[in-house]
C-alpha cells in the first residue's frame, strides 16, 4: 500500500436527504485524501455499510427515518472503538454530546446542516474525527460564553481563546497559527486550561476531548 493510500480516510455517509446526502458524497470526495466508501439513507443500510474494519469515519445525520444517528453511533462504537462519529443535524443540537454514555463518549463531533456546511469545516470535522478528536461547530460555539462562577469562566481571555479552537478539532500547530503564536504557547496555555478546568492527564481519556465537553457543559447562549 501506497503511502497516499495509508492516509486516506475512508468514510460512510448516513443521511435520509438525497439532496443533502450528495452534497456530502461531492464535498468529501473532492478531498484528496478522503474517499466516501458508501452513502445511505437509513440506520439499518448504515449498520450493514459501516461493518467492522469498513470505514474510519461515519457521518451520521441524527434524524432518520428508521431511528436515530445517535444510537446507531453507540452500537458502532461499542464495537468498533477507534470508529471516528460526526453527528450532523439540522437542529442546534450539540449539547446532546453531554448525554452520550460514558463508555463511548470520546472522539465525537457535531456540526449543524445550517451552520456549517462549508467544505472546509466539514473536512476538516471528519479528519478530527478519524483522528479521535472532537470537533464542536464553530458557528454554534460563537453563540455561547461561560456561565457565571463556572471553571470556564475562570480562564483568561486567551485560554479561552485557545479552548475554542481545540475544541472545533484544531491541533496545537492549527491554534498556533490562528492566534499567530508559537506552538509551545499553545501548549503553555492548554496546560494551563487543564489546570483551571481539573483535567488530568488520565491515559484513558483524551484530555482534549475532555476539555472540548467541559466548553460545551459549562456556557450557554450570549444574553
Amino acid at each position: 500500500m501506497s503511502d497516499s493510500a495509508a492516509r486516506t480516510t475512508r468514510v460512510v455517509v448516513v443521511e435520509d436527504q438525497p439532496l443533502f446526502r450528495s452534497m456530502l458524497e461531492l464535498t468529501l470526495g473532492g478531498a484528496p485524501d478522503v474517499r466516501v466508501v458508501a452513502s445511505v439513507g437509513t440506520v439499518k443500510e448504515g449498520a450493514a455499510a459501516l461493518r467492522p474494519g469498513a470505514a474510519d469515519v461515519a457521518v451520521l445525520d441524527i434524524d432518520l427515518p428508521d431511528g436515530n444517528g445517535i444510537a446507531l453511533g453507540v452500537t458502532l462504537r461499542r464495537h468498533q472503538p477507534d470508529l471516528g462519529i460526526l453527528l450532523l443535524s439540522a437542529h442546534d443540537a450539540m449539547d446532546l454530546l453531554l448525554d452520550l454514555p460514558p463508555d463511548v463518549a470520546a472522539g465525537w463531533s457535531y456540526l449543524s446542516k445550517t451552520s456549517s456546511t462549508d467544505a472546509s469545516t466539514l473536512v476538516a470535522a471528519v479528519r478530527a474525527a478519524a483522528e479521535g478528536r472532537t470537533t464542536l461547530d464553530p458557528a454554534l460555539l460563537d453563540r455561547v460564553a461561560p456561565r457565571a462562577g463556572s471553571a470556564v469562566s475562570r480562564l483568561t481571555d486567551r485560554q479561552y481563546a485557545v479552548l475554542r479552537l481545540l475544541a472545533q478539532g484544531l491541533s496545537n500547530a492549527g491554534i498556533g497559527e490562528a492566534l499567530r503564536i508559537t506552538e509551545k504557547s499553545v501548549q503553555n496555555h492548554i496546560n494551563g486550561i487543564y489546570a483551571t478546568l481539573g483535567i488530568d492527564a488520565d491515559p484513558s481519556r483524551n484530555p482534549r476531548v475532555t476539555a472540548a465537553l467541559r466548553l460545551l457543559e459549562e456556557t450557554g447562549p450570549v444574553s
